[in-house]
């Protein structure tokens, strides 16, 4: 049986397990982003019912969390937009769709609360096929007038972006000390930190800018 259902509490423990599994020197030797979803919770941009879990045969696989985000013009007006991340599912699980399933779901629940536009930073693989298209497309940019490869966009409403030029700036929640991050994970069981092929792949996607 598959539920998708909003995360409790009892779910925390689980979360945070399968967030260090899964992300464990995936895109640097150890990781952070155990670490951000505890501070995620606590955070006023975190958005509670956009916190959903997934449950296959009464087990927790995966999970997706919402935050607040905005998009401003040349002009200053600002847009209220949303952000995803971290989406995870447990390892063994992981290239089965679930992950699809999620963004679906909570996509759906994000159109419902009025939101018409989602940006998140992630490889263009994992998530074109749900939708997400080239920031470039949609004239978003960061400061600096620069379009990041890794920069993905989603209208839940078409038109809602009107073709002028915008400025994207997630929730400061987003901005994790490394020394932090590192200090917390020294409290967990240990793990082995390494360098992985997966870390320069990531470094380039992440270090990429569109003309």
């Amino acid at each position: 049986m598959l539920i998708i259902r909003n995360e409790e509490p009892r779910d925390y423990e689980i979360v945070e397990t399968i967030t260090r599994d899964a992300f464990y020197n995936l895109y640097m030797p150890g990781c952070t982003e155990h670490y951000l979803v505890g501070k995620m919770r606590k955070h006023e941009d975190f958005i509670p019912r956009l916190d959903f879990v997934l449950e296959l045969d009464g087990r927790v696989i995966g999970y997706i969390m919402y935050t607040k985000s905005t998009l401003t013009d040349i002009r200053g007006n600002v847009k209220d937009i949303l952000t995803f991340g971290p989406l995870c599912i447990d390892r063994e699980y992981q290239r089965q769709g679930f992950g699809k399933l999620l963004i679906s779901h909570s996509l759906k629940e994000a159109e419902a609360m009025g939101y018409d536009t989602v940006v998140i930073l992630g490889m263009p693989s994992n998530y074109v096929s749900s939708g997400f298209v080239s920031c470039r497309k949609h004239n978003i940019c960061v400061e600096g007038d620069k379009f990041p490869a890794a920069m993905l966009v989603k209208e839940l409403k078409p038109g809602a972006l009107d073709g002028r030029k915008w400025y994207y700036a997630d929730s400061p929640v987003m901005s994790v000390s490394p020394e932090e991050a590192l200090a917390y994970d020294n409290t967990l069981p240990p793990k082995e930190r390494r360098h992985t092929h997966s870390q320069e792949a990531f470094y380039i996607m992440s270090s990429a800018f569109l003309e």
